[in-house]
């Protein structure tokens, strides 16, 4: 026998709106009433009834905003890809979603972007700057109602609903792993990183240093920068390094690669020097073809954008969190031969 949300108001002496408060934990319900409705619930076994909740979904329509730092990074084309093919599969169940992309790491920009859109859309998708400001803005938009799903990269401590994205940490020790490879486990390296602004960032140099001191004690770092995702910056930080420093490997952590590899080509450095890098955005395929960079990791870009419109459309149907809060793309390890 079907349990109904009235039947269960009825049996707790409730309305069916308190029932609906407990069901999607939105809260102003007295603990002890909490209790009973939740008991009651599971005594009977009660389960949503899915079909009509997508009709509802359908009739109310599902408002998704994208907020992005993508311009200017190539990497994002492919997220960007897997967001409009999950924007026109939804399109049907009344799921609407409109993309904002900013350029650089601006903390006050992105918040900015967050607040415009708090009372346009029931969900917002995003890939943090992992700055308090817009952890803050994240935990306030929660705490309204609003689904909100980090995509990409993930920020500390914030009550996000959830996170799609690669093992950062993994991706950082893979590559320390592919360097100690292609170099015999002796070399100094400098790694060119994107912001110190972003999470994942961070952790993939974490990972990378935690495999070097507990395996590889001669690969000595001699360098670390920030390209701030830029080709130009890039150029410029890699040729001051190769000026200032003797290095025979650079680990690219972000974008830039355009900017890397031409500062390593216009030295006469390209059989000097080993690159492994991340992702494989048409520069970095570019250069695995002419010998420049050895090896790169791939996270699944399409699928991290793809995956956080079903998140949010999944999450708005059911009204409740999925089993898991961080689903985490495997990564890839690229080489010519595999390209």
């Amino acid at each position: 026998m079907n349990i109904t949300i009235k039947e269960i108001a009825e049996l707790c002496g409730v309305s069916r709106g308190t029932v609906d408060r407990v069901l999607h934990n939105r809260g102003n319900v007295n603990k002890e009433t909490e209790a009973l409705i939740k008991d009651t619930i599971e005594r009977l076994g009660y389960t949503p009834n899915i079909t009509g909740k997508i009709l509802a979904a359908k009739k109310k329509g599902l408002k998704i905003g994208v907020i992005l730092i993508s311009k200017g990074n190539p990497f994002f084309n492919d997220v960007l890809k897997g967001i409009n093919r999950a924007k026109e599969e939804y399109r049907g169940y009344g799921v609407s979603v409109s993309i904002h992309q900013l350029e650089g790491y601006d903390v006050e920009k992105q918040v900015k972007k967050m607040e415009e859109l708090r009372d346009k859309v029931d969900a917002i998708i995003l890939n943090p700057i992992n700055d308090i400001l817009v952890v803050n803005k994240i935990n306030e938009l929660v705490k309204e109602g609003l689904i909100v799903i980090n995509v990409n990269t993930d920020v500390e401590k914030s009550d996000r609903i959830y996170y799609i994205g690669s093992d950062y940490i993994k991706g950082g020790e893979t590559a320390c792993g592919i360097l100690a490879l292609l170099t015999g486990g002796s070399t100094k390296v400098a790694i060119l990183t994107g912001s110190k602004k972003v999470l994942g960032h961070n952790q993939r140099i974490h990972g990378f240093k935690r495999i070097k001191e507990q395996r590889y004690p001669d690969i000595d770092i001699v360098a670390i920068s920030e390209t701030n995702d830029s080709d130009e910056l890039a150029y410029i930080e890699t040729k001051k390094i190769l000026e200032n420093h003797e290095i025979d490997s650079i680990v690219i952590v972000a974008a830039g690669v355009a900017g890397v590899c031409k500062a390593v080509q216009d030295m006469n450095m390209e059989d000097k020097i080993t690159i492994v890098s991340f992702d494989a955005v048409p520069i970095t395929r570019k250069m695995l073809e002419i010998g420049i960079i050895k090896a790169t990791i791939c996270q699944q870009p399409f699928t991290q954008g793809y995956k956080s419109i079903e998140l949010a459309y999944n999450h708005f149907i059911t009204g409740n969190k999925l089993k898991k809060d961080r689903y985490i793309v495997k990564n890839e390890i690229k080489i010519l031969e595999n390209l």
